[in-house]
C-alpha cells in the first residue's frame, strides 16, 4: 500500500509501473462516502461521475460495505465448478423484476456483451442456419474493448490499429429509421442497442426507433440485444432503461452499478434463447463469485425498496431545471437530455476546460467527446448536495464562458 505518499509521488510511479492507457486527472482518490470521495491531500470531491455510473449507492453504503464484509468472511470465490448459492438468489432477484428467465454472470460490461454477441450468433446458426451471423449495431456507440465487442462499437476511433477486425458487423445512426430498415435482413442474427448511449454523448433513443428495432427482429428471426451495462440497474428512475419504452429485448446486458463497485457482468435472456447455451460454450473463472453475488443482491434490495425510483426520478428533475437554468443563463443551445441520473448537457469546445476548474472547486464532472457534460451522480444524492454542485458549476462558467 502507498498509504503516505504524495500525489505527485504516486503519479510518478504509476507512469513508471503502469501501462499508459488512460488520461488520468491528477488526483489520486482514497476514501468515499455517499456522494463524496477525499484525495491523497484530504480534498473533498462531489462525485457527478460515481465510476462512470458503477457507484449508484453512492460510496460505502453501509448494507453493501455490510453484505461484502459478511461474505469476506465466509467464502470468496469456488469458481463455476460447484453451484453458488449468491449466484442462484442474484439471478433469481434479476429476473423476477425483469422479462429475463436466465442469467449468465460474469465480470464486466464487455465480457457481457461478448457473451452476448457469441450467444445471439450461436442461437441464429443454431435455429436458422450458418448463413445467420450479421450484427447490426449503431455509429457513436460503446460495448466494450474485446475484439467483438469494440468492432460492435461504431466508433473508428476505437477501431484503428487493431484490424483485422472481425466480421459481419454494420452500424446504422441513432434512431435513423429507415437506415435500420435497410441494414436488417435475413442474414441479421442480432441487433445490438444502448437505450441511451453513454459514451456517444447521453443521447436516448426514441421508443419508435426501439419498437422498429423489435418489429424487425421479429420479421427476420433475428434477436434484440439491448446493452444496459451504463444505463440500467436503476441509472433512468427505472430498474432498466428499456422499461421506460415498454420494448422488450431477448437478451439484455448489466455491469457497472449491479455489485456496486465489484467487478460483475450479467447476460440476461429468455429461456428459448439461453438454450443455445450447452455446458462448454461460454465460460468464466471468476464470474458469478461469492462476494460479487452477495454485493449485487444487497444493491437491489436497497433499490427494490419502496418509494427508491420516485425520489431518484424527483430529484432528477430537480437537477434538471437547474442545469437547464444554468444553461440559459450562460446562453448554452440546447437543453439537458436523457433519463433519471444519466444527463447531457452540450457546452461546446470549452467543456475540457469547465471541467478540470470544476474538479479543482471540488465538483467531478464527466466530459464526452471534447464537448458533452454527462452526470452521473449517486442516486442517493439529494437536493441540497444538487444545490452545491450547480453552485460550483456556476461560478465556473462565469469565469469560463
Amino acid at each position: 500500500m502507498l498509504e503516505n505518499l504524495s500525489t505527485d509521488e504516486i503519479i510518478s510511479r504509476g507512469k513508471t509501473a503502469l501501462m499508459n492507457t488512460y488520461n488520468q486527472a491528477p488526483i489520486a482518490l482514497t476514501k468515499g462516502e455517499g456522494v463524496w470521495v477525499w484525495d491523497t491531500d484530504h480534498k473533498r470531491y462531489l462525485d457527478f461521475v460515481t465510476g462512470i455510473a458503477v457507484s449508484s449507492l453512492g460510496h460505502s453504503h453501509p448494507k453493501v460495505v455490510e453484505a461484502i464484509r459478511r461474505q469476506a468472511g465466509e467464502l470468496i470465490h469456488t469458481s463455476n465448478l460447484y453451484w453458488i448459492p449468491n449466484q442462484v438468489a442474484l439471478a433469481e432477484r434479476l429476473i423476477e423484476n425483469s422479462f429475463a428467465e436466465k442469467a449468465f454472470f460474469c465480470n464486466s460490461g464487455g465480457e457481457a456483451n461478448e457473451g452476448a454477441l457469441k450467444l445471439a450468433r450461436k442461437y441464429a446458426k443454431k435455429n436458422y442456419g450458418t448463413h445467420k451471423y450479421e450484427v447490426v449495431s449503431l455509429t457513436s456507440s460503446f460495448h466494450g474493448r474485446t475484439l467483438a465487442t469494440l468492432t460492435a462499437t461504431g466508433q473508428p476511433k476505437y477501431h484503428k490499429d487493431y484490424e483485422p477486425l472481425p466480421v459481419g458487423f454494420s452500424y446504422v445512426a441513432l434512431n435513423d429509421l429507415k437506415a435500420l430498415e435497410s441494414a436488417v435482413n435475413e442474414n441479421t442474427a442480432a441487433v445490438l442497442i444502448e437505450p441511451i448511449q453513454g459514451e456517444g454523448g447521453v443521447y436516448p433513443a426514441t421508443d419508435e426507433f426501439l419498437q422498429k428495432s423489435r418489429e424487425l427482429c421479429n420479421r427476420f428471426n433475428a434477436l434484440l440485444i439491448f446493452d444496459e451495462v451504463q444505463c440500467g440497474v436503476g441509472r433512468t428512475g427505472k430498474l432498466f432503461s428499456h422499461q421506460w419504452s415498454g420494448v422488450t429485448p431477448d437478451i439484455m446486458t448489466l455491469a457497472k452499478a449491479l455489485a456496486g463497485g465489484l467487478s460483475i457482468g450479467a447476460i440476461m435472456s429468455t429461456a428459448k434463447v439461453a438454450a443455445a447455451f450447452e455446458p462448454g460454450d461460454h465460460g468464466t473463472t471468476i464470474g458469478g463469485n461469492p462476494l460479487a453475488m452477495a454485493a449485487g443482491c444487497a444493491v437491489l434490495d436497497v433499490m427494490l425498496e419502496d418509494g427508491f425510483f420516485e425520489g431518484v426520478l424527483e430529484r432528477s428533475e430537480y437537477l434538471c431545471r437547474g442545469l437547464n437554468k444554468l444553461a440559459e443563463k450562460y446562453g448554452i443551445v440546447g437543453k439537458v437530455r436523457g433519463q433519471g441520473m444519466m444527463l447531457g448537457l452540450t457546452v461546446g469546445e470549452k467543456a475540457p476546460l469547465i471541467m478540470n476548474n470544476c474538479r479543482k472547486n471540488g465538483l467531478l464532472i464527466n466530459c464526452v467527446e471534447g464537448k458533452t457534460f454527462r452526470f452521473l451522480p449517486p442516486l442517493i444524492v439529494d437536493n441540497t448536495e444538487i444545490d452545491e454542485a450547480l453552485a460550483i458549476m456556476d461560478k465556473t462558467f462565469s469565469m469560463v464562458l
